[in-house]
């Protein structure tokens, strides 16, 4: 984001966090919780916060959402999380960016007194109350086991993956790795890290494809990043050619997953990540005590083309928002 731009964003935010302010918990007011995504522009994002201001409406919070443009900008995030503090909030439920460079904000916030939820993806952070999400290591290896399930034969996998600092990317490749590494139809891996987004995502997978047009197989490790590739696969018309296994559900990859684009999605939960973010911070508030290294599991569903009209893959698939 240009830095004009950031600062009003920014301005706003403080205005937001300030207006109408309750106080922390125990006090007059309603309690104050702030969830701070990685983004506020994807259907994931959107379905966390249908599930958080489920649960905000369920437990009487008072509940602000903000987030970066981008699933880049770590910077903005740690302006959040301070502008979060200073303006009261009890709570936070937090997915990281950066696992590393959140963790001062966070420390920060511990310290001031502030729970703190992470959702989604993981920060080094001892001020940490309570974690919820997928496990990435097993997602990692439901979608390496979706992969090779998707086509017979020697497989040379291309791995579309985002941002080097960002802990459930970093967690998912390992997952996919430890399954092909005792694998003998796989014969090359080749990994690449884009930018969290759709354009640059089909940019470098169309390029990575042309360079090594040995690969027919690839796995994609979020949502923009799954929307990207396929698009990529759909241009370079190697639909059936290429098989992808992608993340997360978008109208663009369902769709393509209709075509050949797409031969799985390994679809995580949103919904109960944002609704059990809110719920188990108001619990902390109420003097409940969780286990930070025992990961609240939200769990995952592989959705094939074979399986996508079913019920269940169909609720997994278009969660309420």
């Amino acid at each position: 984001m240009k830095t004009g731009k950031r600062a009003a964003a920014l301005a706003l935010a403080l205005c937001l966090l300030l207006a109408g302010c309750g106080s922390k918990s125990g006090t007059s007011g309603p309690t104050k919780v702030v969830l701070i995504a990685k983004s506020t522009q994807t259907e994931f994002w959107k379905s966390v916060f249908a599930g958080a201001k489920a649960a905000a409406s369920e437990y009487n919070v008072e509940l602000t959402i903000a987030g970066p443009e981008t699933e880049e900008d770590f910077a903005a995030q740690n302006d959040y999380i301070d502008l979060a503090v200073a303006g009261g909030a009890a709570a936070l439920v937090f997915s990281a960016i950066s696992y590393d460079e959140n963790a001062p904000a966070i420390d920060r916030a511990a310290a001031a007194g502030v729970k703190v939820v992470v959702i989604d993806s993981d920060v080094h952070s001892n001020g940490v109350a309570a974690r919820i999400g997928t496990d990435n290591v097993d997602a990692g290896r439901k979608a390496a086991e979706a992969a090779l399930q998707a086509r017979e034969g020697e497989l040379v996998v291309g791995l579309i993956n985002y941002d080097l600092g960002s802990r459930n990317g970093q967690e998912r490749e390992a997952g996919v790795r430890e399954v092909f590494s005792g694998e003998s139809r796989v014969k090359g891996i080749y990994g690449i890290n884009v930018l969290a987004e759709q354009e640059d995502a089909r940019l470098k997978t169309l390029d990575l494809l042309q360079r090594h047009p040995e690969i027919n197989a690839l796995i994609a490790f979020n949502e923009p990043t799954s929307v990207g590739a396929a698009l990529a696969v759909d241009e370079l018309e190697l639909n059936g050619l290429v098989s992808l296994v992608g993340f997360d559900s978008n109208v663009r990859t369902v769709d393509l997953m209709q075509t050949g684009a797409v031969s799985a999605l390994v679809v995580q939960n949103p919904y109960a990540m944002g609704y059990l973010g809110v719920e188990t911070a108001c619990s902390l508030l109420g003097g409940v005590i969780y286990d930070p290294n025992a990961l609240i599991d939200t769990s995952t569903r592989v959705v094939r083309r074979e399986n996508m009209f079913d019920l269940e893959s169909q609720k997994t698939m278009f969660s309420f928002h």
